[in-house]
Order: structure tokens, then C-alpha cells, then sequence
């Protein structure tokens, strides 16, 4: 049995009441969430986190860090590197999308050292094999595929992104439409798009998505479903095609439910202000009120290096609309492979918009954080403001950096300061 028979059957007392506790919630609505599909909890049966955390409607906005190695960049000491600061920087999942160098091994030495819940993306490493073979990207073979899945499952992986929305009809969608800017900007939906171009077969995440629930109810492993036809520019969001795919992922979310597999929906990655609110009010309804899970999204397409901060205006926006669950993107997106400093960026503009947002939802402890940092404001107590930053580092270095004669204020006012009480 899984994680929803445990909890209908009362049996996992433990983990709901540590969940309830963290969120500040009653045991009773962690429960109901869980049941009905609108909170996930990704824990894998065959790995312990230290931290366990929950995702879904009237939770703490929960974020997102990507690291892996690429084909141009494979140096794991590295990839664990991000994942420790990553962590220190306070992300609550990790998602491993290496695509060079040993795939298994790398995996396995993050799973070994993460302290919190593992993603992948199974198709990146059936591509890699694929190509390692000498074959090309749509010489995919599914039994290769699904196997791949079983072994990430098997090997502890708590939740992994499957592209089931990209099917035959939608790529006869894009294929007849063409009017899309950046045309398909997911890795592994391109990567499906292709197989489907030149085989003329059906995607088999999508043909066979009773096998991959069959997989996933057995290690209990969550599926999100992945946008492979999200937008890669503004001018891309909210288009058909995109509709049509969160349309298949909505279906599919109700066969999970029918077989007691958890599963969230991805989102967007890049989406202008004034249609932020409108794509997370139809997700949330085609998506039957499964978790949502957005990168970003990001709401310009004209700041490469800064888009930490795209991200996290649109990740703040979407939170508070409704979205769950954020993918961090960090000042490297669009440019490189993010470096140690730019993960901790990423991981840190990420949680400032989920806790902006969670002060509009209303979550439990997020005002009250803002007004503890603001009473020490007022005091000028700078060790306590320190405790409730969102940065504790950085807030010690940005005070380091000048020098002022009186401690209890700052150089930019000095003895003018307003929140003192000088004549």
C-alpha cells in the first residue's frame, strides 16, 4: 500500500502529525488534503529524508532547486556542492536533471547526501543511453524507458517529472499551428516531440500511463506531470496548444486518483504579469485541484543574468494566486549551467517570493515573521533581525561593509535615523 491507503487506514499517524506540526495546521485537513489529492507528500518507501515536506492547497509555498551535470560539464563533487548550499539556502526539494557522465552513479551519491526529497526526469537518462548506443534521440525504445523509471523508482527517487500530455493530437496541434516563437522549450517533451515526428507511434507515457502508475503506486513515488509544451517566451503563454496539453494532464490526474498515486501538475515557465492569475485559476480547475508546480514563471524575456528576479516577481504572483510548489531559476537560466553562488541565488529569490505569497494566502507564520523582523527594526536590534532575515549571510556582509560611529543604526541615516528618539 501507499502513502493515501496509509493515511485513509489511519496508519501513518507520524508522518501526518510532524507535517500538521510544521504547517501549524490540524492533523485533520493534512489528512483530507492528502486523500482527495490536493497535498502531496513525495517519500519514495525505499528512502528515509530527514525532512519531509508537504505540497498542496493551504500550505507554506514550497520551493524547487534544479542541479545535474550536463554534457559540456560533468564534475559530481560539484553537483553535490550545489546540493549542500542548495539545502543551506533552504530549499525544500531537489531535482537531479544530470544528462553527462554516470547518470546512476551521480544519482545515487545525491540521494546518498540529500537530507531532503529527490526528483528527476527519467527520460533524460533513456535519451543519454539512447545516444550512447549510437542511435538518435526518436530511436527511444519505451521498454528502455520504463525500466529506467523502475530503477530511478527502485533506487529512492520520491518524485519524478513524466511528460504524459504530449500526445499525437497535440503534436498535430503544434506541427498545423507553427506560430509559436520558441517552439518547444521543455528538454524532454522536444525529446518526445521528435519520437512521435518520426515514428508516427503514440507517446508511451501517455499510451501506457497505466504502467508507469502501476511503477509509481508500487515505490510510491509521486508523478508530476510535466508541461512539455509550456511557453519559452511571453508571447508563447496561454496559447492552444499548451491548453490542450494541461487539458490530457487533468484526465490523467483523476486516473492517478483512481489508483491512489499522487501526482501534481507542472506550470508555465514563462508567462506575462497580466496572465498570471488567468493560467493558475485553469490549471487549478482542468487540474481538478491537484498541486501545482510552476518554474517561475518568469515575466519578461529581456534579462538574462537576472532572472532570479523575473522569476521570483511571476513565482510571487502565481503563489498567491494558487501555485504550491516553485521551481527556482537562477541568474544563470538562458546563459549556462548555474554555478555553486548562483543555486544559493536562485534558491533564495525563490523562497522570497513563496513567503511574499504566503503572506497573501494567509499562511499560518507569515505576517507574524514579518512583523517580528519589523519590531526588531524599530528596537534597532540587529542580532534578532538577523534571526528572522530570510539570509542570515548576507545580511551579516551588507552590515559588515560600512562602518558606523553609532552601532544601533546604519550609514545610510546615521544619527538621523527615524526609528530613533534623538531630538
Amino acid at each position: 500500500m501507499g502513502l493515501i491507503e496509509d493515511v485513509q487506514n489511519n496508519e501513518d499517524v507520524y508522518l501526518i502529525k510532524d507535517i500538521a506540526q510544521a504547517e501549524n495546521l490540524n492533523e485533520k485537513i493534512i489528512r483530507d488534503g492528502i486523500i482527495s489529492g490536493t497535498i502531496v507528500v513525495p517519500k519514495n518507501i525505499n528512502r528515509k529524508s530527514q525532512k519531509i515536506v508537504a505540497i498542496g492547497e493551504g500550505l507554506r509555498t514550497k520551493i524547487n532547486a534544479n542541479i545535474g551535470t550536463s554534457p559540456e560539464h560533468v564534475d559530481i563533487a560539484k553537483e553535490l556542492e550545489k546540493l549542500d548550499i542548495a539545502i543551506k539556502a533552504g530549499a525544500d526539494t531537489i531535482m537531479d536533471l544530470s544528462t553527462g557522465g554516470n547518470l546512476t552513479q551521480i544519482r545515487k551519491e545525491i540521494l546518498a547526501m540529500s537530507t531532503v526529497q529527490v526528483g528527476t526526469v527519467p527520460i533524460y537518462e533513456a535519451v543519454c543511453k539512447t545516444i550512447a548506443k549510437g542511435k538518435k534521440i526518436f530511436e527511444i525504445d519505451k521498454e528502455l524507458l520504463f525500466d529506467i523509471i523502475e530503477e530511478q523508482a527502485q533506487q529512492g527517487v520520491d518524485f519524478i517529472t513524466t511528460h504524459c500530455g504530449i500526445n499525437k493530437a497535440n503534436v498535430d496541434i503544434l506541427n498545423r499551428q507553427g506560430r509559436r516563437i520558441t517552439g518547444v522549450v521543455s528538454r524532454g517533451g522536444s525529446f518526445l516531440v521528435k519520437y512521435i515526428n518520426a515514428t508516427g507511434n503514440e507517446n508511451p507515457l501517455f499510451e501506457e500511463f497505466d504502467r508507469l502508475l502501476k511503477i509509481a503506486k508500487k515505490y510510491d513515488v509521486t508523478l508530476s506531470l510535466g508541461d512539455g509544451f509550456r511557453p519559452g517566451c511571453s508571447s508563447d503563454a496561454s496559447d492552444s496548444l499548451q491548453l490542450a496539453e494541461l487539458s490530457v494532464l487533468g484526465d490523467l490526474v483523476l486516473e492517478a486518483r483512481k489508483a491512489r498515486v499522487q501526482s501534481m501538475i507542472e506550470g508555465p515557465g514563462h508567462v506575462p504579469i497580466n496572465h498570471i492569475k488567468a493560467n493558475v485559476i485553469i490549471s487549478k480547475k482542468l487540474g481538478h485541484g491537484a498541486p501545482l508546480y510552476f518554474l517561475g514563471p518568469l515575466v519578461t524575456d529581456i534579462a538574462p543574468g537576472y532572472d532570479h528576479i523575473t522569476s521570483a516577481i511571476g513565482g510571487a504572483l502565481a503563489a498567491s494566486y494558487g501555485v504550491d510548489f516553485i521551481c527556482y531559476v537562477t541568474p544563470a537560466e538562458h546563459l549556462r549551467l548555474p554555478n555553486v553562488q548562483d543555486v544559493y541565488d536562485g534558491v533564495i529569490a525563490a523562497r522570497i517570493a513563496g513567503h511574499a505569497a504566503d503572506i497573501a494566502k494567509n499562511i499560518s507564520g507569515a505576517i507574524e515573521r514579518d512583523n517580528a523582523i519589523s519590531k526588531w527594526r524599530k528596537m534597532r536590534n540587529w542580532e534578532k533581525q538577523k534571526e528572522y532575515c530570510i539570509d542570515p549571510i548576507k545580511f551579516t556582509e551588507e552590515r559588515a561593509k560600512s562602518c558606523t560611529q553609532r552601532e544601533d543604526v546604519c550609514t545610510m541615516c546615521g544619527k538621523f535615523c527615524a526609528m530613533t528618539d534623538d531630538e
